[in-house]
């Protein structure tokens, strides 16, 4: 590590010239064969993907993913309208890769049916006929096709468009809709308060802009190899702006760290390559461990079996490894570029970090008395019972609304109404009654029934569908062509998102449909989009308590292998479990309880999103282990040397407070700033990431780990015999390169 360091700071033009190809190479190759972004995915042996197989397979128009086309007209009925939209449906099958087109207005003449309540009619004409829908399906995910294939849409019902009619585009139609995402906006604002904290805590203007730059330069590259590899593989909208989020959250941190190192060694005098050189060799080894420990987290989410969530760590570490190698070359690189000229362009006078051979008494860096964080440290080891009660209490009051957690899925309802797919949400649910929404598809798999019982199978079911509870309808069942499925719709009296919903979605596919098929060889399944997205709920659910038990057994791993210490180890774990159980609580707060939701641009209540805390949990414990190793480090490095366990704890935190502190305020500033984003899963992993960091940085960091490090003193790095002697050496902050 520090002869890698040493060689970069010596070759810094050839090392920013690699670098230079490199986004310049990887930014083309994304140009020319990137791939796009798409939310679809399978849930294979679940009741709605089983449903889904077998409709495709008995009724391929019946199947593929549909969108619809809603219209709208408040003062004269669609029949007027009947040739436009009769071309409009001829011209939306003509497009490519449509399998039908559902008219939505009834032959000529025939007057439509009534619905059995509130005298709306059957099918996707309102009663008042000022509301229809168009159901397109299509044979493969809309969001594979591309913004283009838009264009074809909108020729098709340009006629009515222009005959005054409001036509806007539900389902994954009015996703394909939605304006590109951009975090130009938010990288923007996290980059101008990273660069108010920066210039703040070092003074200097080249300081300051050293970590940006690398920073930058890694999610630029991470974010072109993450689009060469969505050509090969599908990977979820949220995964560029997540892999933005965290590779400038930690590029900024790791860069922030070796530079603190190396200006204190130029400040003591030391040439400056030999100084990137020794930084590499200290903070560059706990750099390489951090950045392993968040990848290896993001690569934990693969235990909740699902891809989907698998490859959202995926994206996320792709970053991360282009932020890891960006601290490991191209800032020594920079610092040689930049040489003894570091603090040149002041804004303040620059502070010293703190020599770490210093005391553990009353280190202050450059003689004197001890600084604030020292004296901080030591009120800690006089009442540590009362500091660790404090961090505690504000941990459990924060965490209280997590009792309260309901996981679902966002539905178009809460996005802006600036999105067609929200106007398209809003007009269906206000002439069809919400449940219109995310109609359930209800599949009766009779291939396996005697010709001779399929009447009294029809008979039974019809009779069991009649009207469950929870429904506002559900329409006859009509057989497939040939013969062997039969297929009903039924519509919740809830929205897609309402609790109600999904209690129906259980109830049907529990109970109602195992009991309309009962004694018969037939099988019940509910499917659709709502449907899969309750079998999603459910097994992240069920699987988000293996992800925790997988992630904390990891934290408790790495820092007994790093550190060699059990206790230590334990608290390490305990304290990330409460830390993000903290988060959770006010991410529930927020968007849940509606507790500033509509401040943040949300409209109403929602669910958390179902894979949200398993994202959480494993970026969470990543970066909090950052500072934890970061600390940590110091506390043993310092007690390693003097053998005074509290005053390695007061020694740690006065050369570590700054820079940590600093940290944490930009990972703040950079999460936040994604607030501003129209996804509400954006803005909730965004409120939930810098939530959860601020809380590390302030109870953790200042409460509760120098509390508990106190008051377990020299026991926090006991090992057995027998441990001790299997455990590996790692030498995390290059004390033996340093000595």
């Amino acid at each position: 590590m520090g002869r890698t360091g040493h060689w970069c700071a010596r070759h810094f033009l050839v090392v920013i010239a690699l670098w230079l190809v490199c986004l310049g190479g990887t930014h083309a190759l994304e140009r020319a064969f990137g791939g796009k972004y798409s939310d679809d995915f399978s849930l294979p042996s679940t009741q709605s993907q089983d449903g889904a197989d077998v409709l495709k397979a008995h009724d391929p128009a019946a199947g593929g993913f549909s969108g619809q086309v809603v219209l709208h007209d408040a003062s004269t009925p669609l029949t007027r309208y009947a040739g436009q939209v009769s071309q409009a449906v001829t011209d939306l099958r003509k497009l490519p890769h449509v399998l039908s087109v559902q008219n939505p207005l009834p032959p000529p003449g025939t007057p439509p049916g009534q619905r059995p309540s509130g005298g709306r009619t059957t099918g996707p004409l309102s009663g008042d006929q000022k509301t229809a829908y168009i159901t397109v399906r299509l044979d493969t995910p809309p969001a594979t096709l591309g913004s283009s294939y838009l264009d074809g849409v909108d020729r098709a019902v340009r006629p009515l468009r222009a005959a005054g009619v409001q036509v806007e585009y539900g389902g994954p139609l009015g996703e394909l809709a939605r304006p590109e995402p951009s975090d130009r906006a938010s990288e923007l604002i996290g980059f101008a308060v990273a660069i108010v904290v920066l210039l703040a805590g070092f003074g200097s203007v080249l300081a300051a802009a050293l970590p940006l730059v690398t920073a930058l330069a890694g999610v630029v590259i991470g974010l072109s190899v993450l689009a060469l590899l969505a050509a090969a593989f599908t990977f979820a909208t949220v995964s560029p702006t997540l892999a933005t989020m965290i590779g400038l959250g930690v590029g900024i941190d790791y860069a922030l760290f070796l530079l603190t190192r190396h200006r204190q060694h130029v400040m003591d005098g030391m040439d400056p390559a030999r100084s990137a050189g020794l930084a590499m060799a200290t903070s560059g080894r706990a750099v390489l461990v951090s950045g392993c420990t968040v990848i290896v987290a993001l690569m934990g989410l693969w235990v909740s079996g699902v891809s989907f969530i698998g490859k959202l760590g995926v994206a996320a570490a792709v970053t991360v490894v282009s932020a890891v190698l960006g601290a490991l070359t191209l800032v020594p690189a920079l610092l040689g570029l930049v040489g003894t000229r570091i603090d040149r362009l002041r804004v303040r006078t620059p502070v010293a970090e703190g020599s770490p051979e210093g005391s553990a008494e009353g280190n202050t860096g450059g003689g004197g008395a001890p600084g604030p964080w020292h004296r901080y440290a030591r009120r800690v080891e006089r009442r540590p019972w009362w500091f660790l009660a404090a961090g505690v209490l504000a941990i459990a009051v924060l965490a209280v609304p997590l009792l309260f957690i309901r996981l679902g899925h966002i539905g178009d309802g809460a996005d802006p109404e600036s999105f067609t797919d929200r106007r398209a949400y809003d007009l269906t649910s206000r002439a069809f009654g919400p449940g219109a929404n995310g109609p359930l598809t209800l599949v009766i798999d009779q291939s396996r029934v005697p010709a001779t019982d399929r009447p009294a199978l029809a008979a039974k079911a019809a009779k069991a569908l009649a009207n469950p509870p929870g429904t506002a309808e559900v329409t006859p069942l009509a057989p497939t062509p040939d013969g062997d499925v039969l297929v009903a719709t039924a519509f919740s009296a809830t929205a897609p998102q309402d609790a109600a919903t999904t209690d129906l979605v259980n109830r049907l596919k529990g109970d109602t449909l195992p009991g309309a098929v009962s004694g018969t060889a037939a099988r019940g399944y509910v499917t659709g989009t709502t449907a899969t997205q309750a079998d999603f709920v459910d097994i992240l659910a069920a699987r988000l308590p293996l992800i925790i038990a997988a992630v904390v057994a990891l934290a408790f791993l790495i820092v007994l292998v790093v550190f060699h210490g059990v206790l230590v180890a334990l608290k390490a774990a305990a304290l990330n479990v409460l830390s993000i159980a903290a988060s959770y609580g006010v991410v529930v707060a927020v968007f849940q309880w509606g507790w500033g939701g509509p401040a943040l641009g949300v409209a109403g209540t929602v669910p958390i999103e179902s894979y949200v805390p398993m994202m959480m949990f494993a970026i969470v414990f990543g970066l909090s282990m950052d500072y934890e190793i970061f600390l940590l480090a110091r506390i043993h490095e310092a007690w390693l040397r003097t053998g005074d366990a509290k005053g390695s704890v007061a020694h740690a935190l006065e050369i570590t407070a700054r820079v940590i502190t600093c940290a944490a305020l930009i990972m703040v500033s950079v999460f936040a700033a994604f607030i501003v984003s129209d996804s509400i899963v954006v803005k909730m992993l965004a409120v939930g990431l810098a939530v959860s960091v601020l809380i590390d940085a302030t109870v953790v960091r200042l409460l509760l780990v120098p509390a508990l490090m106190t008051l377990l003193g020299s026991s926090a790095w006991w090992t057995p015999a027998w441990l001790e002697r299997v455990l590996p050496h790692v030498d995390t902050e290059g004390t033996d390169a340093a000595s």
